[in-house]
């Protein structure tokens, strides 16, 4: 028995030795751009085809995917050295941050009891046409009816749930990527 297990461990010349290989910074970060976008063509299909009117939050959300988008874009399109990974290190995290503290926001409006849930308010355009931008901040972090609807799910997690996952996992991977040895 010794003998055959002394065998089995020793190696043939003709043994090959297989190494992963992760991809590379640029490409990785490529598909991080490419995620954002398939989120947001996501959400223009919601709100072109399925007619689900984006609430103000939902308006903010996409406008950290943007740039959670263009950030990925910039990393890969850019290359940068070791200083310049962590600066877009830095920049991915506090967007995708930014985008996951706005999802979870919607979320907490969207499990709302439904005796706490704030009133309709006014659209964004019109809250951007007639107040500063403070004022309309404060009222859409207040939240309204229309942002505790959920219209939408998918295995039931509403889209802001999703968009929760999503940016906290390009996140996540953003950090890694741009940091990794």
């Amino acid at each position: 028995m010794y003998v055959i297990l002394t065998c089995l461990n020793q190696r043939t010349s003709n043994q090959t030795e297989y190494v992963m290989k992760l991809p590379s910074r640029r490409l990785l970060n490529l598909a991080g751009a490419l995620a954002c976008a398939g989120m947001m063509a996501f959400a223009l299909y919601a709100e072109h085809v399925l007619y689900l009117d984006p609430c103000p939050l939902c308006i903010f959300q996409r406008v950290a995917v943007i740039v959670l988008g263009v950030g990925f874009l910039a990393a890969a399109l850019h290359d940068p050295g070791p200083t310049g990974r962590r600066v877009y290190a830095a920049w991915l995290g506090l967007a995708s941050l930014a985008g996951a503290g706005l999802a979870a926001w919607h979320v907490r409006l969207q499990n709302l009891p439904p005796g706490e849930v704030p009133a309709c308010g006014p659209g964004l355009n019109y809250m951007l046409d007639n107040f500063p931008f403070a004022d309309v901040l404060g009222m859409v972090f207040k939240g309204s009816g229309e942002c505790a609807e959920v219209s939408w799910r998918f295995l039931g997690l509403s889209m802001p749930t999703w968009v929760l996952i999503g940016m906290l996992g390009l996140g996540g991977a953003a950090i890694w990527n741009n940091v990794r040895r």
